[in-house]
């Protein structure tokens, strides 16, 4: 018990959330065992995330809220805790996510982290380092929740036909990714549009890249590398990142005709008739 006693709330906001749990636990009279007892976790877990060496989920906050009269309390402090488990070098990529009112980003060989399924951000973060998976995509996935927003930005998403045969985890998690997309399909704020092979040379050649708009505040272009990224509101990169957008956007299909093309790859190439020829083959 002495590492909770020495707990700084002060020192992250992993540690704020541990000990506004155990404070409001301890005021409910309540062991880590019986609290564990009353939101369905076990003892151990509790203390973990008490202590701050374990990540708080949204479900667990919730319950945490519920059990011990918080008024959401733990539920608003998970998403800031979560965002501070992102690498120190994208940290500002989510704040910009967090305060545009629009995004739109061109994508060249896999899904944006904005729209992917839990099984595809398990899939593409774990192809080289599999070591604390389950927090890592937990934190990928709790950027999502720009779109619970009561203003949540408009999104528009080119991706790269070459992205929908990339296959990330397999069949069944591309299937489900793909379904995943065509879900946005009725949703003005969420757009899909796919740039097909057939549009040959096109204007985001030079790679992926992200372009953030605010209320008030400068657009801003963002690049990636290894393990580094490249935020800028140089206006004449943005002038030149913007008109690139314009002619990719104009370079892919409809909405209407890309999710028709989701559509046929899921069912042709990831189908269930897909699986069962390869299982006869087999």
């Amino acid at each position: 018990m002495t590492n909770i006693s020495v707990l700084d709330p002060s020192a992250s906001p992993l540690d704020y959330y541990g000990f506004e749990l155990r404070r409001h636990r301890e005021a409910a009279g309540l062991t880590q065992k019986e609290f564990g007892d009353v939101v369905n976790y076990t003892g151990s877990l509790v203390g973990q995330i008490e202590t701050a060496r374990k990540l708080p989920t949204d479900v667990f906050s919730e319950r945490a809220d519920a059990a011990l009269g918080t008024g959401g309390l733990l539920s608003r402090l998970v998403g800031l805790v979560l965002r501070s488990q992102l690498p120190a070098w994208f940290q500002q990529v989510a704040e910009l996510e967090a305060r545009a009112i629009e995004i739109c980003t061109f994508q060249t060989h896999m899904v944006h982290g904005l729209l992917q399924t839990e099984a595809y951000a398990r899939a593409v973060l774990g192809a080289l380092d599999s070591s604390r998976l389950d927090d890592r995509t937990a934190v990928r996935l709790a950027r999502q929740r720009i779109f619970d927003k009561a203003e949540p930005p408009v999104l528009w998403a080119v991706i790269s036909e070459a992205a929908l045969y990339q296959e990330m985890g397999g069949p069944e998690t591309m299937r489900g990714q793909l379904a995943r997309l065509l879900d946005f399909e009725d949703n003005p704020r969420i757009n899909i549009q796919v740039l097909p092979y057939s549009a040959g040379a096109h204007a985001g050649l030079t790679g992926s890249y992200n372009l953030y708009r605010f209320a008030s505040d400068p657009d801003i272009v963002y690049t990636e590398g290894y393990g580094v990224g490249h935020p800028t509101a140089n206006p004449d990169t943005v002038k030149d990142c913007s008109l690139r957008y314009d002619h990719l956007q104009a370079a892919a299909l409809s909405l209407k005709d890309s999710a028709g093309l989701i559509r046929h790859v899921m069912e042709e190439r990831y189908g269930d008739q897909r699986d069962s020829d390869r299982d006869s083959v087999a």
